[in-house]
């Protein structure tokens, strides 16, 4: 049974690249809009519903299914890949703590669902947020500024951080409606990569939620962060930077193989030096690949060494993804400069995993006092 639901799910997703997702990519990304179609048809399939659990008509499947469909996407339209990603990562959260209700329309691809936790005071430490939640006569009241929200005005549910409402800890979660008055998208989205995700800052002004919108315990959403959203948060976004790096492999291999010395009778990839680009772009991406299914089994089978791991697996794709792209940029010359080859395009979605808190930077720190014995906090 299994297999034939992982056949169906792995069929219907490549359908809708071949249909949807991968014929819109280079629109999404030249005019910036959101990949609205293609969240639509996987919504439709059921595949928006991949990681709720069967109960409330989901898929049932987890890590590393989310992480493949995540890379297959990726090969294709890096801002798909992305929406998708907070969406898991905030289903996450949603299936161990939401109203079943809820899920049951995030199962059935009836919400899309997104997480809104950076603000700029904290900044990269996402787990500690400056925004407030206090009683109010109609509910809770939530104020606060989310500087990157991914899908902004595109999702149906944010998870929501704010500090606690009474309670001790960092943090407490909520789960808002698009819809919730007070909340206000702040600007269009304008980046170098990623072009279509629409990840623009939020502000709560006044923002009356129910008090039962609390996602999990009064001050416990450092716990649900760190044991339920980071490790699907990290191990999805080395899956985008893997997808990425895949394709710029593919097209970079494909352009040298096809694009000759007419003077010469020889094609690019006759030249060693050539060769030995793309085989670095080959090695670097198998570096990825193995790393990532290294965590997830680390993270399925509870291994002691599964946090590490999970730190370590966003620093190291994101990493890698941009020296691959360097790679195929170069490799591709001036073709690649015009954007002929498609390349360009992972070149800059692949710079967005560095600055993406946590960023690298954060995560070689927290590395570095894992590997030294020290506490990470």
């Amino acid at each position: 049974m299994q297999a034939t639901l992982t056949s169906s799910y792995q069929e219907r997703l490549g359908t809708i690249i071949a249909d949807v997702v991968g014929p819109q990519a280079e629109a999404i990304d030249r005019e910036a809009v959101f990949p609205g179609q293609g969240i639509a048809a996987l919504a439709e399939s059921g595949l928006l519903g991949l990681i709720s659990a069967r109960e409330v008509g989901g898929l049932g499947f987890g890590l590393a299914e989310a992480a493949d469909m995540i890379e297959q996407l990726a090969q294709y339209c890096g801002s798909t890949a992305m929406v998708v990603c907070m969406h898991f990562a905030a289903v996450a959260v949603i299936e161990a703590h939401g109203t079943l209700a809820v899920r049951e329309d995030v199962a059935r691809g009836r919400a899309l669902a997104t997480l809104a936790f950076s603000e700029s005071g904290s900044r990269s430490h996402f787990w500690q947020p400056l925004g407030t939640a206090t009683p109010g006569v109609d509910g809770v009241r939530l104020d606060g500024a989310k500087s990157w929200v991914t899908s902004a005005a595109k999702a149906d549910l944010y998870i929501w951080s704010s500090r606690p409402l009474a309670g001790e800890g960092a943090s407490s979660l909520w789960l808002v409606p698009a819809a919730t008055s007070g909340l206000r998208v702040i600007g269009a989205f304008d980046g170098l990569g990623l072009r279509g995700n629409c990840s623009s800052p939020i502000t709560a002004e006044a923002a009356i939620v129910a008090p039962d919108a609390m996602l999990g315990p009064d001050g416990g959403g450092f716990d649900i962060m760190m044991s339920t959203v980071l490790p699907f948060f990290q191990v999805m976004n080395a899956a985008v930077a893997l997808g990425t790096m895949e394709a710029a492999t593919r097209k970079a291999a494909g352009h040298v193989s096809a694009t000759r010395f007419e003077h010469l009778g020889q094609a690019l990839a006759d030249l060693p030096t050539i060769r030995a680009y793309i085989a670095r772009m080959r090695i670097k991406t198998d570096l990825a690949r193995s790393l990532l299914l290294d965590t997830i089994d680390a993270a399925r089978s509870g291994r002691e060494d599964a946090m590490l791991k999970v730190l370590e697996v966003k620093a190291a794709a994101g990493e890698l993804s941009t020296e691959v792209t360097d790679l195929g940029m170069r490799v591709c010359g001036g073709a690649a400069f015009r954007k002929e080859v498609g390349v360009e395009r992972h070149f800059r979605d692949s710079r967005a995993a560095t600055a993406m808190a946590p960023t690298t930077d954060v995560l070689y720190e927290f590395i570095g006092r894992a590997a030294c014995g020290l506490p990470l906090f």
